[in-house]
């Protein structure tokens, strides 16, 4: 079989990486300034993510290898998938991430990897990248190390001192589901490796309180992925499941990653179609509960048979199902109060609390700072505006929600 080069590779592997949604990315076109203009992109693997400080910053995302020697059914790069494999060796990794980030492409990386010859191998060789880059190169860049649980602790510690954040893949909602769709990973080993990962991310700040000298551990904490719709766990359990995860391991992020098609699928999978909007509910019921004060409990009752609705996001969907505490005074309520409109999101609440010092707002003022005023008007009083009965009209719902066709989520099994 011919040898492939490293570009070749990552062709292979940084396609091979988008199934992980462990890094918030999203890709772009390639272009360059040949016929003019200033700046250029690469094509492959360039993902986007934040840094602690907020900064949104480029990522070089790849996978060491997509061989792997398990068989995850959910999974493009299984042991029994028949996709191209093509594996780099860490002094590549580390040429193509330098390369990169001189050329101003990248401002650091995510890497993954297969599992090869057995986790702990595999995680020393993740390790090793992250260890020359930091060593050898002084390279100051942000990386992020997608961790194997599996692998020995003494190496998941090590990552965690060259690492700026650890992440290990919690995989399904549903323990019960691994033994059919992952059967050589155990659900119980990677809440394990988990927990152990933060118990070292308390140990380290700990010991920072104590003397700035001390190493640094992973300062971004750690995240992690499920996959959404290849086993029947409606969205009240998935949602559940991630409130687990945020109280007992601390974490920054969970990641949802829609299961779709994918090449080299069983015959049966090629009927379901990417719950993409799915995914997207998730991520707006998640951002509820982390950053608008939202109770799960809250978010769940407003699903119907477990499900979130697609046609309506979750805000909106609580707030029709609570009339009675609207319409919201703009210029009297308190802020965890203002959250709770529909329409109005974080940035736009805490511009509202300033400028209401300085002035009672209108509805212009309040037009100023969200995008679909229409969906704002029937839930609040400004100065100059009161929605009257129209809150609590029957024909609401339908002049809020957006008119789009209801896509179905569909049994990995069908």
């Amino acid at each position: 079989m011919a040898q492939l080069d490293s570009m070749a590779k990552l062709a292979v592997l940084a396609d091979a990486a988008k199934y992980d949604a462990s890094c918030a990315s999203s890709g772009t076109n390639k272009r360059h300034s040949k016929d003019g203009g200033l700046g250029s992109t690469e094509g492959m693997g360039i993902c986007h993510s934040y840094a602690p400080d907020g900064r949104c910053i480029s990522l070089l995302k790849l996978l060491l290898t997509n061989h792997c020697v398990f068989d995850c059914l959910y999974c493009v790069n299984r042991v029994s998938s028949n996709v191209q494999r093509a594996r780099f060796t860490p002094e590549e990794v580390v040429d193509l991430t330098i390369g990169f980030y001189k050329r101003n492409y990248i401002e650091g990386l995510f890497l993954s990897s297969g599992i090869i010859r057995t986790p702990d191998y595999t995680m020393e060789q993740l390790v090793r990248v992250a260890q020359m880059l930091r060593e050898d190169h002084g390279f100051k860049g942000y990386i992020h190390l997608k961790t194997i649980p599996d692998a020995d602790p003494v190496l998941i510690e090590k990552a965690g001192l060259y690492a700026d954040r650890l992440s290990i893949n919690i995989e399904l909602p549903r323990e019960a589901s691994f033994g059919a769709l992952a059967p050589q990973k155990d659900a119980r080993g990677i809440r394990k490796a988990m927990g152990g990962l933060r118990l070292k991310l308390d140990e380290s700040r700990e010991e920072r309180a104590k003397s700035k000298r001390a190493p640094l551990f992973a300062p971004a904490g750690q995240s992690t992925q499920m996959i959404v719709g290849a086993d029947g766990a409606p969205d009240s359990e998935i949602l559940r499941t991630s409130a687990s995860l945020y109280g007992g391991y601390d974490l920054k992020r969970v990641y949802y990653s829609a299961f779709s098609p994918i090449p080299g699928s069983p015959a049966a999978l090629p009927s379901a179609r990417p719950p993409m909007m799915r995914e997207h509910r998730l991520y707006q019921a998640d951002w509820l509960y982390r950053f608008y004060g939202f109770t799960m409990d809250e978010i769940v009752e407003s699903t119907s048979d477990g499900m979130l609705d697609l046609a309506v996001d979750p805000k909106l969907a609580w707030a029709l199902g609570h009339r009675a505490g609207f319409p919201v005074d703009i210029n009297r309520a308190p802020r965890e109060t203002l959250l709770r409109i529909p329409g109005l999101g974080v940035k736009s609440v805490e511009r509202i609390l300033r400028m209401r010092r300085l002035a009672a707002l209108r509805l212009s003022d309040v037009a100023r700072l969200t995008r679909s005023l229409k969906s704002v008007r029937p839930f609040i009083v400004t100065l100059d505006w009161n929605p009257g009965m129209a809150t609590d009209s029957i024909a609401l719902a339908g002049q809020v929600t957006p008119k789009i066709e209801r896509p179905q989520q569909l049994s990995l099994f069908a």
